[in-house]
């Protein structure tokens, strides 16, 4: 049986407030749901959508205005709905005729015209009532459409592009907690209230006081890693920017071995090089992307690497994008302080002596620099393909690496403001973007996010200002130290761990909005790719060039890290992409290069994109904060598992389980959250139940041994092309380098042990309703 979901744009009040009327109407009857039959057991016929009763039929002009007459009964995807009762405002008038015949005619006439004025009043007094008044099933802390449109619509492009201009003047400040300061400021006088700051003492790794080198022995040239001669003249005159072309947390020292090109490190790559070479302490040639950075470091050190020279190949990045001279920054750091592993330093916590996280020597280097490292020739295209950077088999290079970096105790400083929530207090959305650090030159995409987050906390105060609220408390907070390994959001999370476990709902990333200005690009948990893909509908409708809806859980780079992998917090991050970025291999963000103001106003010279994103991600919180069941899909995330199941080599064992946990999620979306459409369901007993069940489902998700670089959450994959688990994938191919496949046994154990925890989780809340009250419905 299939359902139809009728006037979607009333499950979801906030819909964006730029659509015009003939969008919502074709939206409201394009959008199908279609659950493919599923719902064969006894008791599902009997959900049916009731017809509602059309009004104003004879003025088309005002046809728009009472949408609300059309609802379902029942929510295919468990949401409120804002219910419409039946119309009762037309009033008829009847009066028996009298039983003598002494009425004369004019007293006839009277009656017939009292009749019809009163008639006429009637229509009247109800159709205002019907279209001012809100329905009794509407919560009252409910925000409508009205007021989502008057609070995105004071968002303005301008406002945000004065704001980042006055962030970018902050950037010569040496020391992060100016900045800091100025960002708190800022939020007080914007009417934020409790605006704090949350510091602490970490180890970071920074650049050395003279950059790093990299020789070629055969000729005795020397290079920086920008590929610029380590001549007296560069030292001297080099900026900044060469100086933080570094590993942090790599080992330090000096190595000399062979260069051996190990591509991008795969697993594949390793097995044909092993077999022709002997790997012990020699230098790798490796390429970014395609799969973690710390996993494949991990796979080098394994096969007895010495040192790694890794690189960008031009081939991997935009057309648009020149940066073969560019030298760049990364992180070795899996995340948070290194010295207090797994805790938070507060005062008084153990140090651990980790200056670094690997026993290799890291080295970034550019493009041009590798070139001249395996001479190649001076064209790098063949018949207009793109020719990727490759160093001969028969070739032998023996090259020697400097590393030198400076380790140290500083304070990374957060800035975390709070919107108390009216309804429910207890429960916080979480919104995140991250400030310049001083202690590496990396870009301008911080002052985006901040001013992003910033012009969404003006148009919120300003309507709270007016005495709103929103239901659920919103916490704003702006991470130092992220470049380095998301240091201040695991720190934070750390140290409120039990807190954040318990009550937090969502995160909303801000993380680099502006990478291009091609394609938009939503990244989001399976609970809420529904909400997500509702929202890029309305945003796309009214662009030219409209891309097809591209919203994916994959693994992204940013703050979100520990909430998603320590919390099992529903993510959701919106952000601008080139095309070619998004074709290409993954993980190149890992790669910090600097970027001047100037590169971000060149993509969006007019500010148009940070708007959409302010207003994209803004909509999202506000039907989070403020919809009385949380707009989380059950059934999405049963689903998101049997896709990842799909493979060449099917789980017998694990195909049985999904499609267990796939009924369970279609029994609790339809038993459990259907009713909540009725406003005779609406007891906060129910409400609170049902919230605290879709709050925490994808924690079951949350394994604990996984590769290095590999999410936790195992529901979010490597890329946007495969659509297995990444664990079970990964576990397949290391198979290639091991004897035995241990390894895939155990990734097999974890994804089973995560559907099971899932199907008992979705029965226990069956059970809890059923036992609390009185039975299903």
């Amino acid at each position: 049986m299939a359902y139809q979901k009728v006037n979607a744009d009333q499950r979801a009040p906030g819909h964006s407030q730029y659509l015009d009327n003939d969008d919502l109407q074709a939206t409201a009857l394009d959008l199908e749901w279609d659950m493919e039959k599923e719902l064969e057991e006894p008791g599902f016929d009997q959900f049916q959508l009731d017809s509602a009763e059309n009004q104003n039929l004879e003025n088309p002009e005002t046809a728009d205005l009472n949408l609300d007459s059309i609802q379902p009964a029942t929510s295919p995807k468990g949401r409120f709905q804002r219910l419409q009762e039946e119309s009762d405002s037309v009033t008829r008038y009847t009066r028996s005729a009298p039983k003598n015949n002494r009425c004369n005619f004019c007293r006839l006439l009277k009656i017939l015209c009292t009749a019809t004025i009163l008639f006429i009043f009637g229509i009247l007094i109800g159709y205002y009532a019907h279209k001012k008044c809100p329905s009794n099933a509407t919560s009252s802390s409910t925000l409508d459409l009205q007021l989502y449109q008057e609070i995105l619509e004071t968002i303005q492009a301008e406002d945000i592009k004065k704001s980042f201009r006055n962030l970018v003047q902050l950037y010569k400040s040496e020391d992060d907690t100016e900045i800091s300061k100025k960002i708190k400021t800022h939020w007080t006088s914007l009417g934020l209230e409790d605006v704090q700051f949350a510091n602490y003492s970490v180890l970071l790794n920074l650049a050395g006081p003279s950059a790093s080198s990299v020789t070629l022995s055969s000729r005795g040239q020397c290079f920086h890693p920008n590929g610029q001669p380590c001549s007296e003249e560069t030292r001297t005159h080099s900026s900044q920017d060469l100086l933080y072309s570094y590993a942090a947390y790599s080992a330090k020292g000096t190595l000399e071995a062979e260069l051996i090109d190990v591509s991008y490190g795969n697993p594949d790559d390793l097995k044909r090089i092993q077999k022709m070479k002997n790997t012990t302490n020699q230098i790798a040639l490796l390429k970014l992307g395609k799969l973690p950075l710390l996993y494949k470091l991990s796979l080098l050190e394994k096969a007895g690497f010495g040192g790694v020279l890794l690189y960008i190949d031009p081939c991997d990045l935009p057309k648009t994008a020149n940066l073969s001279h560019d030298t760049f920054m990364v992180s070795l750091n899996p995340g948070g302080d290194p010295s207090t592993p797994g805790y938070p330093s507060v005062d008084g916590s153990f140090r651990q002596n980790r200056s670094n996280l690997t026993s290799l020597l890291v080295q970034p280097i550019s493009a041009s620099l590798v070139e001249k490292l395996i001479s190649s020739p001076n064209s790098r295209t063949r018949n207009g393909v793109c020719i990727l950077l490759e160093l001969p088999n028969n070739d032998e290079r023996i090259v020697s690496m400097q590393v030198q970096t400076v380790t140290k105790f500083k304070t990374v400083t957060n800035v975390v403001g709070y919107l108390k929530g009216l309804t429910f207090p207890d429960r916080y959305i979480i919104v995140g973007s991250h400030h310049h650090t001083a202690y590496g030159s990396y870009g301008q995409e911080w002052a985006s996010s901040t001013a992003i987050i910033t012009a969404f906390i003006r148009a919120l105060m300003l309507r709270v200002k007016k005495g709103w609220r929103p239901d659920r408390t919103i916490v704003f907070c702006s991470w130092g130290g992220t470049a380095f390994g998301n240091i201040g959001s695991y720190e934070w999370g750390e140290d409120f761990k039990k807190v954040l476990q318990r009550n937090v709902v969502a995160y909303i990333s801000l993380h680099s909005p502006i990478r291009g200005n091609s394609s938009l690009h939503s990244i989001a948990s399976p609970s809420l790719r529904q909400l997500v893909i509702e929202k890029n509908h309305f945003n796309c409708s009214r662009r030219a060039k409209c891309q097809e809806t591209n919203v994916s859980s994959v693994q992204i780079q940013g703050d979100a890290d520990y909430f998603i992998n320590h919390l099992g917090v529903p993510t959701v991050q919106f952000a601008f992409e080139d095309i070619k970025a998004l074709e290409g291999p993954s993980f190149l963000s890992e790669a910090h290069f600097p970027k001047h103001a100037t590169e971000i106003e060149e993509m969006d010279p007019f500010f148009n994109l940070h708007e959409t994103i302010t207003k994209l991600s803004g909509e999202v919180i506000l039907q989070i904060a403020n919809e009385p069941v949380l707009p989380f899909n059950a059934l999405d995330v049963a689903l998101e598992v049997q896709n990842s199941l799909k493979g060449d080599q099917p789980n017998t064992q694990l195909l049985a389980l999904a499609s267990r946990l796939r009924e369970s999620a279609e029994l609790f979306q339809s038993d459990e959250m259907r009713p909540a459409n009725d406003p005779k369901e609406r007891i906060p007993i129910r409400v609170r139940m049902l919230n605290d069940i879709l709050q925490d489902m994808e924690k079951n998700f949350l394994v604990q041994q996984v590769p290095p670089g590999f999410y936790r959450n195992i529901l979010y994959h490597l890329d946007e092309k495969t659509s297995q688990f990444s664990i079970v994938l990964e576990a397949r191919e290391r198979c290639k380098l091991l004897a035995s496949n241990e390894t895939l046994q155990a990734a097999l154990s974890e994804v089973l042990n995560s559907i099971n925890s899932a199907q008992v989780y979705f029965k226990a809340g069956l059970d809890v309703f059923e036992s609390v009250l009185g039975g299903k419905n």
